[in-house]
């Protein structure tokens, strides 16, 4: 007999060590993980692109990355978008690759949307640098609203039940065939179950972000995922 609560319990952390490791990808996928070439320009070059990022002692303020990894990190992103922006299809495109095994197309298009942090149907290089340094250098607190944000897909404030249902059916379709066991129709609405009986404190139907953070501090597992990736860069 499968163990639901335990499962969610499981699933939720999944959902957050995605997140963290897809950001990983993106670096892996734009060449920046490694920080090995010593020819890194004194500025950034803007030169040969359409969108120009802000300026670097900007960039520098509003992040948590060095002036050097930030040189380094619009070096790849310039190299594999040329424009200067990444929309919606091409970011599928390019997250397919990570997981070839399922269809993460729905799990992309809400990743797409909080990484596009002006929500106008693009990603550019400050939104990039943004989420990175959010998640692999940002607070527990910060990590955490980021990824409420992310299951916020209505922006409302709150997740309800349907928007959580959506996340847990994305995850699923992501990660395909290495989904064990196969699961039954009716095994989202079961983990969206004993995740709301987890996360809505008062019993409202709804998870604020209060709420979210409260119960993420309190499990273990999650805790555990959001410190696995803080020294990669």
């Amino acid at each position: 007999m499968l163990n639901i609560k335990g499962e969610s319990e499981g699933l939720q952390t999944l959902g957050i060590v995605i997140v963290v490791c897809t950001s990983l990808k993106l670096l892996h996928f734009l060449g920046l993980i490694d920080f090995s070439d010593n020819k890194v320009e004194d500025e950034l070059e803007m030169a040969t692109v359409c969108h120009r990022p802000e300026g670097l002692r900007q960039l520098q303020a509003q992040t948590n990355f060095t002036k050097r990894e930030l040189q380094v990190l619009y070096r790849g992103f310039k190299n594999e978008c040329p424009s200067g922006v990444v929309n919606e299809e091409t970011f599928k495109q390019i997250y397919s690759q990570f997981f070839p095994q399922g269809d993460a197309s729905m799990y992309a298009h809400y990743l797409f949307n909080a990484f596009d942090s002006a929500h106008n149907g693009s990603i550019k290089f400050e939104d990039f640098v943004m989420a990175l340094s959010v998640l692999l250098r940002g607070t527990v607190h910060e990590k955490l609203r980021w990824t409420f944000n992310l299951y916020d897909i209505n922006k409302d404030g709150y997740i309800n039940k349907e928007e959580m249902t959506d996340i847990v059916r994305a995850i699923y379709d992501m990660m395909g065939k290495y989904t064990y066991p196969v699961l039954k129709d009716d095994a989202p609405r079961h983990h969206v179950d004993v995740f709301f009986q987890k996360m809505d404190k008062n019993k409202d139907g709804v998870v604020t972000m209060d709420e979210f953070i409260e119960s993420c501090l309190q499990d273990e597992n999650i805790m555990r995922s959001l410190q696995l990736f803080e020294n990669v860069m």
